[in-house]
């Protein structure tokens, strides 16, 4: 768990390589939990908080040091949709981070102790639609309107002093550049974490140009990609690396593509912790799983970076 003596992320980031989590989803349906909400995880949030934290906790004990939490589909309009007040809404966004802090705990209470970090996800504007955009981008909003989406859940989140934000599953550069802006000056580091198809962003812009606006932002500390294909990632590295300098970040799925209509995951497993040595000869320090990659497969990458 992190302390006033632990480093922070950018140094241990600086320093070598630190495991991150693998998909939250997953985690909590192989414990039965339905998440067919609109909502997804962030119900549970409100519904059964305990089981966010025995999700978190399962990747610690597996050997992740950073845990996403539970904020990705998060948001105040979500929240709306289902009754909830912005009040209650801030305070679950919160609650989010709390979790994962206690899951820290927790660990640290079985024998854990290596810092622990915690992320605070920041969705795309996609994720609250719940349709499946989120693979998509270009979502007829202009980078002020979106700018406005995500400011107040980035500044709840912010509040509630996670180590860093997690701005995640990005799927074009006008929605980075409205995250990039939101982030600013509010004191927390962030991550910037594309979704991709080959060499190019899910809205088709090219990923020299997608990792070029982080390069100047002193918020980022880490640039990369997460919820593509894993054999999408190594390239991707190489170019966040070459074009802004800064740690990169990959947590692949694990390779099925996700059915939006079905909403349901479709295809084969093709994620391997062999693959991470490579990943990280192309530059990447942050290393995790996302969708359908589980603690097995964290243990298993954990097992590699050490």
């Amino acid at each position: 768990m992190t302390s006033d003596t632990s480093p922070s992320l950018a140094d241990a980031l600086a320093a070598g390589t630190v495991v991150l989590d693998g998909g939250m989803s997953n985690q909590l349906e192989s414990a039965g939990h339905d998440l067919s909400d609109g909502l997804w995880s962030a119900r549970l949030l409100a519904e059964l908080p305990e089981a966010v934290t025995e999700a978190h906790l399962a990747y610690f004990l597996a050997g992740a040091s950073v845990a996403i939490t539970a904020s990705y589909q998060a948001t105040f309009e979500g929240f709306g949709k289902r009754g909830i007040g912005r009040a209650e809404a801030a305070r679950l966004l919160a609650r989010s981070v709390e979790l994962a802090r206690e899951a820290a705990r927790q660990a640290a209470d079985r024998g854990v102790d290596r810092p622990l970090w915690v992320a605070a996800s920041v969705g795309p504007y996609g994720a609250m639609l719940a349709d499946g955009s989120e693979y998509r981008g270009r979502y007829g909003l202009s980078v002020a309107e979106l700018e406005r989406f995500h400011r107040p859940r980035i500044e709840a989140l912010a509040a509630a002093a996670p180590d860093v934000l997690a701005l995640e599953t990005v799927p074009d550069t006008d929605e980075a550049v409205a995250l990039l802006r939101a982030v600013r000056g509010l004191g927390v580091p962030a991550w910037l974490s594309y979704t991709v198809d080959g060499r190019r962003t899910r809205a088709g812009q090219p990923l020299e140009e997608a990792f070029a606006l982080a390069a100047d932002a002193d918020e980022v500390i880490a640039v990369g990609v997460n919820c593509c294909a894993p054999e999408d990632v190594e390239p991707a590295v190489e170019t966040a690396a070459r074009v802004t300098g800064r740690p990169v970040v990959a947590y692949p799925n694990s390779g099925e593509g996700w059915d939006a209509q079905a909403r349901a995951w479709r295809g084969r497993t093709t994620f391997s912790a062999a693959q991470v040595a490579a990943w990280r000869r192309a530059g990447a320090r942050l290393i995790g799983g996302c969708c359908r990659v589980g603690p097995e497969g964290i243990a298993a990458v954990a097992g590699l970076v050490d």
